[in-house]
């Protein structure tokens, strides 16, 4: 165990069996210089103990201060939720087919599953995807065979991975990828070139906020031109922003999908990570993987169990929806204990303290002399142009122990000089105060 609560008596115990009187004489007779007492005070919350330890480590390792993000985003995770996942109840590999003894895990993917239609406004999603790149895919291969058309409309402002791999996943299909720009003052997308390609498109494909960090305002307006000639919304958003913006689900949404590693699940190196999905009641049936319904048995007893499994491994091939494997169910059982834990007002609280720290970020480095590059609004992303190339400061800052964000040249050639910059719950003041102290000394 990670922990062993004792008593005061207990404490006392074995100090006098030691020979000691008190723990501060037992350290100083093993020669612990007074450093490595972590001097906590009365009372302090999980985040200010691990920061704390974090900080007198510090002195030791000089840790790493990351201002990265762009889909993999440094949040901050609750013990509790290691300590209950970490169950063998839990981890194991056994994939619940017989629902008589799976009754656990099945309720706590069903659990999931609601969690996740109230946080997008929407009736009903599935057990989980790969990944928020894969889940995304996915929701555009359901658009084609709910609509039977074959284009799609994808956002150019959507992650560059994730549009990476729809190209893959559409490669082998008789399908089409119409590429909608996004206005390089608002780093919002173009919705005039939405009304011009609509018309025999199966699906508008959104990142709201996007891969800029940038909010969508004109998101209600791209739903009601897709929908003006059969086509789909499909909008992919970053779960924790849904505390403080609006639903998807409720400014026009069909499918909702997102990356839900920020939920209770570490960066661990790129994965592994849940992607999330989930639709209206019309597009169920043709929705990939696996979906978990409740039920009653002959003796009226609630009991759960693989309602929907339309993958090939359970239907004839041909009429598959998805050749997926499985589903992230021990990602997504982090994710269910994360919400479960904040809360409604614990994820409005956790959003705004994204939202309030980006904006102190913002507001530090147009201090500095440094410019935006988009107008838009954001959530806990933005732009920062520099003077020079982003790779070089890039460079020279992580050699101070800083990351300053994510070049982004390697996309956008046009944004040779521009760093996307994330701030999350996590990051100090005084972090982000030496940031635009780095960054600012660049314009002088």
């Amino acid at each position: 165990m990670s922990y062993l609560p004792l008593t005061d008596g207990e404490r006392k115990t074995m100090l006098s069996m030691m020979g000691y009187s008190s723990i501060d004489q037992l350290f100083t007779d093993a020669g612990l210089s007074e450093k490595v007492k972590l001097g906590l005070g009365e009372s302090m919350s999980e985040a200010e103990v691990s920061a704390h330890i974090t900080k007198m480590a510090g002195e030791i390792t000089s840790p790493v201060v990351s201002f990265a993000g762009a889909g993999a985003y440094d949040h901050l995770i609750p013990s509790v939720i290691n300590h209950l996942t970490s169950r063998a109840e839990f981890y194991t590999a056994y994939t619940p087919y017989q629902p008589e003894i799976s009754q656990g895990t099945l309720q706590a993917i069903y659990e999931y599953q609601t969690m996740i239609c109230e946080l997008s406004a929407m009736d009903v999603a599935n057990a989980s995807m790969y990944d928020g790149g894969s889940a995304l895919a996915e929701s555009a291969l359901l658009s084609l065979r709910a609509t039977n058309r074959k284009r799609i409309l994808l956002a150019e402002s959507i992650h560059p991975r994730y549009r990476e791999v729809l190209h893959t996943y559409l490669s082998g299909l008789d399908a089409e990828i119409i590429s909608i720009p996004f206005d390089q003052k608002t780093g919002m997308v173009d919705t005039a070139c939405i009304e011009r390609n609509s018309d025999g498109s199966s699906a508008m494909l959104l990142q709201n906020p996007n891969f800029f960090g940038v909010v969508e305002e004109s998101a209600p307006r791209m739903a009601e031109l897709i929908h003006r000639t059969g086509g789909l919304f499909i909008v992919s958003a970053d779960p924790i922003s849904l505390g403080i913006m609006e639903a998807p689900g409720n400014y026009g949404a069909d499918i909702y999908t997102a990356e839900g590693q920020g939920l209770g699940t570490p960066l661990s190196f790129g994965g592994p990570y849940l992607g999330i999905m989930a639709g209206k009641t019309n597009l169920e049936r043709n929705m990939p993987g696996r979906l978990v319904g409740r039920t009653t048995d002959s003796a009226g007893r609630t009991g759960y169990v693989l309602t929907l499994q339309t993958r090939e491994q359970h239907i004839r091939r041909q009429k598959a929806t998805s050749n997926i494997c499985s589903n992230q169910a021990l990602v997504a059982l982090s994710a269910n204990i994360f919400l479960a834990l904040l809360g409604k007002e614990g994820i409005y609280e956790l959003a705004l303290q994204n939202l309030a720290k980006a904006e102190y970020a913002k507001r530090k480095l147009k201090e500095k002399g440094l410019r935006l590059c988009f107008s838009g609004a954001n959530f806990n992303e933005f732009v920062v142009e520099l003077p020079v190339t982003s790779a070089k400061v890039y460079k020279d800052l992580s050699k101070q122990g800083v990351v300053p964000g994510i070049t982004l040249d390697r996309w956008y050639p046009q944004l040779k000089k521009h760093l996307l910059v994330c701030v999350t719950e996590k990051k100090t003041k005084a972090e982000i105060d030496r940031l635009a102290d780095l960054l600012g000394r660049l314009v002088k």
